[in-house]
């Protein structure tokens, strides 16, 4: 053996190998001359198998319909609640709905050629004032579709006195009058 060079090693380590140590330097490694075809071809084949070992299983077999196991994403659009997907559903149509009147609006501008910027102001305004009106209207109807219900049901065991009054206050003027009716 040769003497070492460089710093010393750690006791615990072991002595630290030389360059002269290492196994491509040996003149019995395989690396130090040149591989034959059938040797080359032996060492592709043991890397391409090594390449291709499986790390991980996977089971393919069908699952239950029903059990314990919890439920797992599915590919596409993700899980949501069922207003959420009405509103995605919604805005998805209304997309397509803009989509037909722009391209109408672009064909009608195309087949004029020239087109005066009020007359385009005009035009582009009257599909947006439309949607604007449906869009309070439906409102609207929410709202009094939410308040339609009044009747209350209460029940009660033994002498009850019940006190119901209903308040409407107006707040009015520029240094605000409040005034309250029972």
């Amino acid at each position: 053996m040769t003497p070492r060079r460089g710093p010393p090693s750690h006791p615990a380590q072991g002595p630290r190998p030389t360059r002269e140590d290492h196994p491509r330097e040996r003149p019995d490694h395989p690396a130090s001359r040149p591989l034959s075809s059938a040797e080359a071809d032996l060492r592709a084949r043991r890397l391409i198998d090594e390449a291709y070992t499986p790390t991980s299983h996977r089971d393919d077999s069908p699952l239950p319909r029903h059990g314990t196991t919890p439920p797992v994403a599915q590919p596409g659009r993700p899980p949501m609640s069922q207003r959420a997907t009405d509103a995605s559903a919604l805005m998805l149509t209304g997309s397509v709905a803009a989509l037909s009147v722009g391209g109408a609006t672009s064909l009608v501008l195309y087949t004029l050629g020239q087109v005066d910027p009020v007359t385009l102001a005009m035009g582009a305004a009257g599909p947006v004032a439309l949607v604007l009106a449906a869009g309070s209207l439906l409102r609207s109807l929410g709202r009094a579709k939410a308040d339609e219900h009044t009747e209350h049901h209460h029940h009660y065991k033994g002498p009850v006195h019940q006190d119901q009054r209903t308040s409407r206050t107006t707040t009015r003027g520029v240094w605000a009058k409040t005034t309250t009716q029972q």
